[in-house]
């Protein structure tokens, strides 16, 4: 049936998960790129050198993180060869989580001919803008090739093969297309936004396909929660699975919520956790609330080896999302993030077989020991039997991939309850011995942050 004159055809309702994708995302569905995932610095690391050698026109090297111990200098060292060769070489730090890096460093790359800015150095007169971060992990050479995913420049992501210290756990994805050009102009707003110079060199108007893999680049802006509203609208189309890692779970009510309404209705919804952590206080509130989304049928496991910063997330067969976003408040709210959805059959796959690899370094996390052998499906036992020969002690075999909430969320318990107690024991200590000066301070600070909020309405208003 021809629609009247003057109306549009409806768009055919295959399309309409795509089509709410795109406004979800604030992106488009890019096709023909070649998706590879890389497990770990060891894969993510030579991923990088051999785009930096590769490079002939410039490099665009973005990170919340860059250290200045061995890991950080011998990438320092491939940027200045890169530069000295003609390159023009971008570097584009956070100043908070560069906070332990010594100036030197930036000194050096910048004698080199490396152009480094610094992203929201922070000011106590504009609070608001100094909780807004650059989370976002990005290597890119001439508009053509990029890395991006969650890890960060140090000896951590590194590991120490001679001394027997595995790298953190964590992933990446090098795109290779027309998606590395999107990844560009992602890279060139935010260099913007921090106060970089205008680039001389344009990118290119367009780059040819090196695959069939359909990606869209979903960018993290300050007030948008692009991300979090990309996961419910995933989690509620679901058909058979969602498996998250994650390292940093304080996820929202609208999230959580997403999830466990997922698990309800029948989806494998699985979680994979730090077991242990670089914040022991957000991984304690984060076991608070194992309760809640256990009981809505969502399982749990957390890893039992050094750090787990990985940051992905496979839906069915179809969806893999990989990026820095990571599921809490801060992330999904108030920093700058980058994050690819590709959907793709291919890459979907081998992101689960990873999963389902890395569970055999966790544990399961239950409410009852009595429920765990009528939960456990027989596709998910090769993948914890490994763990259960690292776990002796128990007596019953079948129990030893997995231990119970009380035991993880009673010391979780007494992670925050100690923290407070000794918060609110200094204060009070604080305001008793010096009275006049810490009400000074209160003074001082709320007048700060008053100052801060009124420079923030009167630009919002020179805005509208």
């Amino acid at each position: 049936m021809t629609p009247p004159a003057g109306e549009r055809a409806p768009r055919p309702v295959a399309d309409a998960l795509a089509r709410a994708l795109d406004r979800t995302a604030g992106s488009r569905a890019i096709p023909g790129n070649a998706v590879r995932p890389l497990a770990d610095g060891p894969e993510i690391f030579p991923a990088i050198e051999a785009l930096i050698d590769g490079a002939a026109r410039w490099i665009h090297f973005e990170n919340y993180i860059v250290k200045d111990d061995a890991t950080g200098t011998r990438f320092a060292d491939r940027l200045l060869a890169a530069a000295a060769r003609g390159v023009r070489v971008r570097v584009l730090y956070d100043s908070l989580g560069c906070r332990g890096t010594g100036r030197r460093f930036w000194r050096r790359l910048r004698s080199g001919g490396v152009l480094v800015r610094a992203f929201h150095r922070l000011n106590p007169l504009r609070p608001l803008r100094s909780l807004r971060r650059d989370h976002r992990k990005y290597v890119a050479a001439d508009g053509v090739r990029a890395v991006t995913g969650g890890f960060c420049f140090g000896d951590e992501w590194a590991g120490d093969p001679a001394r027997g210290i595995p790298p953190w756990r964590d992933t990446g994805v090098e795109v290779c297309g027309p998606a590395a050009l999107a990844l560009e102009h992602s890279f060139l707003r935010v260099w913007a936004a921090a106060g970089g110079e205008p680039l001389p060199e344009q990118p290119p108007a367009a780059v040819d396909e090196c695959g069939d893999a359909v990606v869209r680049v979903v960018e993290g802006i300050p007030g948008r929660w692009r991300m979090a509203r990309v996961t419910q609208l995933l989690a509620a189309s679901a058909a058979e699975r969602i498996w998250i890692t994650e390292p940093y779970l304080v996820a929202p009510m609208p999230e959580t919520a997403a999830l466990a309404s997922a698990a309800r209705d029948g989806v494998d919804v699985r979680l994979l956790l730090p077991g242990r952590t670089d914040l022991p206080a957000l991984r304690a509130f984060a076991r608070v609330g194992y309760r809640q989304i256990l009981k809505a049928g969502v399982r749990i496991w957390e890893w039992q080896g050094p750090m787990i910063h990985a940051k992905t997330a496979v839906v069915d067969d179809r969806w893999l999302k990989v990026g820095s976003s990571n599921l809490n408040p801060s992330s999904l709210a108030a920093n700058y993030e980058l994050d690819l959805l590709v959907d793709g059959r291919q890459a979907a796959q081998e992101a689960a077989a990873w999963f389902l690899r890395d569970l055999s370094h966790a544990v399961e996390i239950v409410l009852r020991p009595s429920a765990v052998a009528r939960r456990l499906p027989p596709a998910v036992v090769p993948a914890v039997a490994p763990a259960r020969a690292s776990l002796a002690g128990r007596r019953d075999r079948s129990l030893r991939a997995v231990v119970t909430l009380r035991q993880v969320a009673s010391g979780a318990r007494r992670s925050i309850a100690g923290a407070v107690f000794f918060a609110a024991l200094g204060a009070a200590a604080l305001f008793l011995a010096l009275p006049r000066v810490m009400a000074w301070v209160v003074a001082i600070v709320s007048f700060v942050l008053a100052l801060g909020a009124a420079r923030h309405i009167l630009a919002r208003r020179r805005g509208d």
